[in-house]
C-alpha cells in the first residue's frame, strides 16, 4: 500500500539552459528521504519530474497510488534547487493544488519554501520542513498516518499555518552520523530512462552520490539554510560500499559527487583512494572543491588515484579585491597553483565564475578574463551575483530589491539589486567570455596538435572551425558590451522594471 508519494519541483524542461545540456541526475535527496520513510515502515512511491513535460503528470501518480500524504522534497544535493527558481516554485504550487484537490495532506521541503512560508501556505501546503528533513518527515508521517492526530507542535523542524498565523517549531538538530542513513531508494528511479538520455546525449551514463553535508567556509553570498557552517562526512568505507552497490544495480560509467566541498576532512581522500583501489571499485568522477584545498601535491595525487577526472573550483573572480569582499578565503595565487597541479595530474578543471558583486568594476572584470585566459580551465560556468535570504550579501542589498527577488530559471542573469551594470550588459558579458574561452581553449588544442601533426583528426578540424567562428563573431559582442558599458558609465542605472 502506498501511503506517501514523494516528488520534487525541479523540471529540467522548465530550465532552458539545463534542458539543452541534457545532463539529468535522479533526485538523490528525495530518494534518500524515501528510503528513510520506507525503513520506518511506510509504503512509499516516487513521482520523478526531472524529465517530465508538465506538472499535471502528477495526476496520474496520485490516481494510481492514492496516497494520504504528498511530500514535495526538493533535492538539496542539486545546486540548481538551491537557486530557488520561481518557475519551479510555480510547479510546486500546481502539484500541491492537485494533491489537495484529491484529499492529500501536503508537506514541502525546499530552501525556497523555508524562505517563503506564507506563500506556500497560501498555495495548498500544510507543512514546510525547515532544516534537515529525514527524521522530521518520519515523525510527521507517524503523527499523520499512524497516530491519526497531527501533533505538529511537538515535532522539531516544522512550520505550519495556525489560523492564519505562521508557527515554527524548535530547530531540528543536525544529523552527525551520516553512515546511519540508509542507501537511497534507487529502485524507485527509472534508471533505464536516465541511461538512455545520457547515452543519447553524451555517450556515457552518469549517476550522483553524496559523501558530506554542509560547508564550514564563510563566503558571504552562499546560502546555507540547512546546515549553516556545519560540515559532516560519511566514512570512506560507506562511500565505497555505495559505489559498489551502484555499479552492481546500474553500471554507471561516471559519478557526480555532489558535495559542496569534497574530501575536506584530513586524510579522507587518501583513505578513500586506498579503499576504492583495493576493492577494484574505481568509477571515474567529478567533484567540487576549493583552490586552497588543492595546493597540496598529495591531495591531488590521491584524487587522481581515486578516479577523479574533473574538479570544479569556485574561482568566482580574477580580482583579489572582489574575493576579499566576498570573504572567499582564497587567493588568486592559490587558484593558479591548484589549476596547475590538477592539470599536471591529468585532472580537468572547471571554474565557477560570478560577475556583478558590489565593488566590481571594469578593471575587476578584465582581471577575471585574464585569469581564465592564463589558467586555461577546461570548462567555465558563468553567473551573476544572486542575493538569497540568509546571507550577509542579501542583507547588504536587501533595501535595493524589488518585486522580483528570484530568477525564473538558471540562465535568467537578472541583476536583482542596484548593480554596477545592466542585465543586458551581464548577458552580453556572459556570451563574450564564453566566446573568448572557446577561442583560448581551442587554440591550446591546435597548438598541441601542431606539435604532433601525425595526430591530426576530425576533432582538430572542429577546433579550427570553432576558433574561426568565434573570432568572426567576437567583434560584434565586444561592440555591444562597450556600448552597454558606455551607457551605464555616462548615466547611473535607473531601476529596471523588475525592481519597480
Amino acid at each position: 500500500m502506498t501511503e506517501i508519494l514523494l516528488t520534487h519541483s525541479y523540471f529540467l524542461r522548465f530550465d532552458p539552459k539545463e534542458y539543452r545540456a541534457m545532463m539529468p541526475y535522479p533526485p538523490l535527496g528525495t530518494i534518500t528521504a524515501a528510503s528513510m520513510l520506507r525503513s520506518a515502515g511506510f509504503g512509499v512511491a516516487l513521482h520523478d519530474v526531472m524529465l517530465a513535460d508538465s506538472e499535471d503528470e502528477i495526476l496520474g501518480a496520485l490516481e494510481k497510488h492514492q496516497p494520504r500524504l504528498l511530500i514535495i522534497y526538493d533535492d538539496s544535493f542539486n545546486y540548481l534547487t538551491k537557486m530557488c527558481l520561481s518557475r519551479m516554485r510555480e510547479a510546486a504550487f500546481r502539484m500541491a493544488a492537485h494533491a489537495r484537490h484529491m484529499g492529500c495532506t501536503v508537506a514541502v521541503f525546499s530552501s525556497d519554501a523555508a524562505d517563503h512560508l506564507t506563500e506556500y501556505f497560501n498555495h495548498n501546503v500544510d507543512f514546510v520542513v525547515c532544516g534537515e528533513a529525514e527524521v522530521t518527515l518520519v515523525e510527521l508521517a507517524h503523527s499523520l498516518l499512524r497516530d491519526g492526530t497531527p501533533a505538529a507542535r511537538n515535532i522539531s523542524g516544522l512550520a505550519f499555518s495556525d489560523h492564519g498565523s505562521v508557527t515554527k517549531t524548535q530547530k531540528r538538530p543536525i544529523l552527525k552520523n551520516l553512515d546511519s542513513l540508509p542507501i537511497a531508494a534507487w529502485d524507485l528511479v527509472d534508471l533505464d530512462l536516465y541511461r538512455r538520455v545520457w547515452h543519447r546525449g553524451h555517450g556515457y551514463f552518469s549517476l550522483n552520490i553524496s559523501t558530506t553535508r554542509g560547508c564550514p567556509f564563510h563566503c558571504n553570498w552562499c546560502a546555507k539554510p540547512l546546515y549553516g557552517q556545519v560540515y559532516n562526512s560519511r566514512s570512506p568505507r560507506s562511500v565505497v560500499d555505495e559505489m559498489k552497490f551502484l555499479r552492481e544495480i546500474a553500471g554507471p560509467d561516471h559519478l557526480w559527487i555532489t558535495d559542496d566541498i569534497f574530501g575536506l576532512k584530513p586524510g579522507w581522500i587518501a583513505e578513500f583512494a586506498r579503499l576504492v583501489r583495493a576493492e577494484n571499485a574505481v568509477i571515474p568522477f567529478k567533484c567540487l572543491s576549493r583552490a586552497d584545498l588543492l595546493i597540496n601535491d598529495d591531495t591531488v595525487r590521491n584524487l587522481a588515484l581515486a578516479g577523479c577526472k574533473s574538479v570544479w573550483i569556485g574561482a568566482e573572480s580574477g580580482s583579489q579585491k572582489v574575493l576579499d569582499a566576498m570573504e572567499k578565503g582564497t587567493t588568486i595565487g592559490e587558484i593558479r597553483t591548484a589549476t596547475e597541479l590538477l592539470h599536471d595530474s591529468g585532472i580537468s578543471v572547471g571554474f565557477f565564475l560570478q560577475f556583478g558583486y558590489p565593488g566590481e568594476g571594469w578593471d575587476e572584470i578584465r582581471q577575471t578574463f585574464e585569469l581564465v585566459r592564463t589558467c586555461g580551465p577546461d570548462e567555465i560556468g558563468v553567473s551573476v551575483s544572486y542575493p538569497l535570504p540568509g546571507t550577509s550579501f542579501y542583507e547588504r542589498v536587501k533595501a535595493e530589491l524589488g518585486v522580483k527577488q528570484n530568477w525564473v530559471d538558471s540562465q535568467d542573469l537578472d541583476v536583482l539589486f542596484s548593480g554596477r551594470y545592466s542585465r543586458t550588459f551581464y548577458r552580453t558579458l556572459h556570451k563574450l567570455l564564453h566566446k573568448r574561452f572557446s577561442i583560448w581553449k581551442n587554440m591550446r588544442q591546435l597548438r598541441r596538435t601542431l606539435r604532433h601533426p601525425k595526430k591530426v583528426r576530425f576533432s582538430t578540424l572542429r577546433s579550427l572551425a570553432a576558433v574561426l567562428f568565434h573570432a568572426i563573431t567576437l567583434p560584434l559582442f565586444e561592440r555591444r558590451l562597450d556600448h552597454e558599458r558606455d551607457q551605464t558609465e555616462a548615466s547611473p542605472l535607473e531601476p529596471s522594471p523588475s525592481r519597480a
